[in-house]
């Protein structure tokens, strides 16, 4: 059990697994880590080597690190899910519910109109002698037809290496056909500079216009539109609407911020979004997903990585959100994937590479994460009309056209089966470096 917590311990340190979080024991002290691509080249066979719990462990692991960093701002809610200290999300309050909020002490924070979706979220702020918990229950208990819930942070489903070694050469996949006309990614900041975005047109959201790119929106978006002489993602060059929810700030990623990408990406008429984001069911967030798909759009996520046994995440376990897990090489679900009703399809998600944060870099990626936009990219290079009709039509030619993989039909592991593998590099990783 050391060894495993050790490891744990490892991974969380070093950030190349994704959603890291909080354990209940003591973690053993750990002076010296292995870099970050002799993790990467030892996933596949380690994270095959631990059991349910073990990755439980690793999601806690994460936000514990999250909590340590930002306490004063981020707590637990009564699950354990990581939340924004002392705020409460009200959708679409009457003006006698604020009313009587501001009577006992509650103050509006912040206003979202989500106009794209016909809809608006108010941020209040708890008393300074209330708890974040006790809040929601006040709030519910004044108003209790009213809609109210934490304003919960999702976690990015996936890790880039860090990019300390030479630049990874990665290897020349199939190019796909066609390219989409428009892409939506809701996800940390892009590296627009990046050689893999040459040509593409860049839309940005959030930030106050301010561009704060990561590691992870841009290897996401580069496996969504990027291209160079020896990279492709799934639509390359497409346009790319790029929400940025985190814009380097401790609480980023808060619900409040993705119903905002939402809503945008709703009203700029973008038939396709990624989500390479989890956390947990939150009533906001819910709507906001069933108004964005009943407005025609495909919303497409990530479904985690903490393992076969753990419970659900979202928004992938919204219905009709076209959750996707990855698969390395062999065909092979990876062992930390989630598994369910919610996985629809199967795409590639280990031994490949994406941008880097850096102007010249790609590096190794793994996890749910980056199988998810080659989906995305594949349904936006189809779904061009804007309705629920061509929506459904684009996810079931997909379904039909996907090889089946595990128990014969549709399954909890793989979905509908596995498309996008023609996008993954014929070399393998230790090659490519």
């Amino acid at each position: 059990m050391r060894k495993r917590l050790f490891f744990a311990a490892c991974l969380a340190s070093q950030a190349v697994f994704a959603q890291l979080g909080v354990p209940t024991v003591r973690l053993p002290s750990v002076p010296q880590l292995p870099p970050a691509q002799t993790l990467i080249q030892q996933l596949p066979t380690a994270t095959g080597a631990l059991d349910a719990a073990d990755l439980r462990d690793l999601h806690q692991l994460r936000i514990r690190a999250l909590l340590a960093a930002h306490g004063a701002l981020i707590e637990r809610d009564p699950h354990g899910e990581p939340i924004v200290r002392s705020e409460i999300l009200a959708l679409s309050p009457g003006d006698a519910a604020l009313a009587a909020a501001n009577a006992a002490g509650y103050t509006v924070l912040r206003e979202r109109a989500l106009e794209g979706i016909d809809t608006r979220i108010v941020v209040l702020h708890a008393p300074a002698h209330v708890s974040t918990a006790r809040a929601l229950q006040d709030l519910q208990v004044k108003d209790p037809q009213g809609s109210y819930d934490f304003n919960h942070i999702y976690i990015e489903s996936g890790e880039t290496a860090a990019a300390d070694p030479p630049p990874t050469q990665p290897g020349l996949g199939s190019a796909p056909a066609e390219t989409a006309r428009k892409v939506g990614l809701i996800d940390g900041g892009v590296g627009a500079t990046h050689p893999a975005f040459r040509g593409v047109t860049l839309h940005e959201h959030g930030c106050e216009g301010t561009s704060v790119p990561s590691a992870h929106g841009t290897a996401v978006a580069s496996l969504l539109v990027g291209s160079t002489e020896r990279f492709h993602g799934a639509a390359p060059g497409a346009e790319l609407y790029a929400a940025d929810v985190y814009c380097g700030l401790p609480a980023g990623g808060a619900v409040d911020a993705v119903a905002d990408a939402f809503a945008w990406l709703a009203r700029e008429a973008v038939p396709v979004i990624n989500v390479s984001l989890v956390g947990p069911p939150n009533l906001m967030l819910q709507e906001v997903v069933r108004r964005v798909i009943a407005h025609g759009q495909i919303i497409v996520a990530a479904v985690g990585n903490d393992g076969p046994a753990a419970p659900p995440l979202y928004p992938a376990s919204y219905p009709d959100v076209v959750g996707v897990t990855a698969v390395d090489r062999h065909g092979r679900a990876l062992p930390e994937a989630a598994r369910g009703n919610q996985v629809e399809f199967a795409a590639p998600g280990a031994e490949m590479v994406a941008a880097a944060s850096g102007p010249q870099a790609f590096v190794p990626v793994r996890g749910t994460s980056f199988a998810a936009p080659i989906v995305a990219g594949i349904l936006a290079s189809s779904a061009h009309e804007f309705s629920k009709a061509a929506a459904d039509e684009a996810i079931a030619n997909l379904a039909h056209a996907a090889t089946d993989l595990g128990a014969p039909g549709r399954d909890p592991v793989y979905g509908f089966g596995l498309v996008g593998e023609a996008l993954r590099p014929p070399a393998t990783l230790a090659s490519a470096r």
